[in-house]
């Protein structure tokens, strides 16, 4: 039964995450914004409330070392899993998808949002680590505001674009909960996108209860959970929308939607963990952000020196993603 519950959260998270993407073009349509800021900004955050609420509800209601150690352990697990797993998984989109792209192997990305989106994090993440070296209680905080603050910038700056074109209407499907329609009312987007939301939470919670269960009963640890797991399950919703948006061609929308997230945990998230707990990134923890670091880099680093992205660069996070869960199955992780 558990495993049957797993399938119908993964169908439900499949579900909630294409009537996302449909309803997000669409509200870019409406506000006018850029496809950037769309999948930088809104897509970004609407698809990171799952792996959110994870560390939250474990700091807050776990044992003050377990809940400690899930919430740390996810927090750094979801960049992990977006900067290797996540562009891994597009990658191998766009190659699957090369005989609809002319201009293939390139990728079809604005290389000025995702460098910006890259910059950002590399920078902000880079701090929050830092943060695990200080022991001074005000000094942990003063980095914690400084990072909701720098995310409060990246946001306004990425929204108010870079001369870049409002998402084109000729190139959205019709409104999914306004088929026929071709202006939807605005209350009627606002209500796909709030209802699409509900399922990928909804889906997701379901999808990391029933891995819990069935991860107790083949006894994986707790920190195993935190690290790989629950991010798998949470960064989903990233996952599925990237695959959808690299169908249609929109890589900057794809590619935004993950590095735009990345911004979201290495700000916003990493500063909860640090106000909520020690932030005394372990071993472990820290071997992961390296190759985070690692895989990300190889990417702004193709953006920055060639200006162009393309897809067999994003297949090397597969090789980091593999290095680690190696790591981990020899033993040379454990806790």
């Amino acid at each position: 039964m558990n495993y049957l519950m797993l399938l119908v959260a993964l169908i439900i998270i499949l579900v909630g995450a294409t009537v996302f993407t449909n309803g997000l073009e669409w509200f870019g349509k409406k506000m006018n914004l850029s496809d950037g800021a769309v999948g930088s900004i809104f897509a970004a955050i609407g698809t990171a409330l799952p792996e959110t609420l994870i560390p939250i509800i474990a700091i807050t209601f776990g044992s003050k070392e377990a809940g400690h150690s899930i919430g740390v352990g996810a927090i750094i697990g979801a960049p992990f899993m977006l900067g290797t797993l996540a562009l891994f998984i597009s990658g191998v989109a766009v190659i699957f998808n090369r005989s609809r792209r002319s201009d293939y192997p390139v990728m079809r990305v604005d290389t000025v949002v995702m460098r910006r989106d890259i910059e950002y994090f590399l920078a902000l993440y880079f701090v929050a680590v830092i943060c695990t070296f200080l022991h001074h209680p005000v000094l942990k905080v003063f980095i914690a505001m400084t990072l909701f603050v720098c995310y409060g910038a990246y946001a306004l700056k990425t929204i108010k674009g870079n001369n870049e074109g409002p998402v084109e209407e000729a190139d959205l499907d019709p409104c999914y909960f306004a088929p026929k329609a071709h202006d939807p009312h605005f209350a009627i987007i606002l209500f796909q996108v709030m209802s699409s939301l509900f399922l990928i939470v909804w889906g997701s919670y379901i999808f990391v209860e029933k891995v819990q269960v069935i991860s107790s009963e083949v006894g994986i640890s707790s920190f195993i959970l935190a690290m790989i797991i629950a991010p798998i399950a949470t960064e989903l919703p990233e996952k599925f929308n990237s695959v959808i948006w690299i169908r249609k061609g929109k890589d900057t929308l794809a590619i935004g939607n993950i590095t735009g997230a990345m911004v979201f945990q290495s700000s916003v998230i990493t500063a909860i963990g640090i106000m909520m707990t020690s932030w005394e990134l372990s071993r472990p923890a820290l071997i992961t952000v390296f190759l985070t670091f690692a895989s990300v880099g190889l990417a702004y680093a193709q953006i920055r020196l060639k200006k162009q992205l393309t897809p067999f660069t994003l297949l090397a996070g597969g090789i980091f993603y593999a290095a680690f869960v190696t790591l981990v199955l020899t033993g040379h992780l454990d806790k």
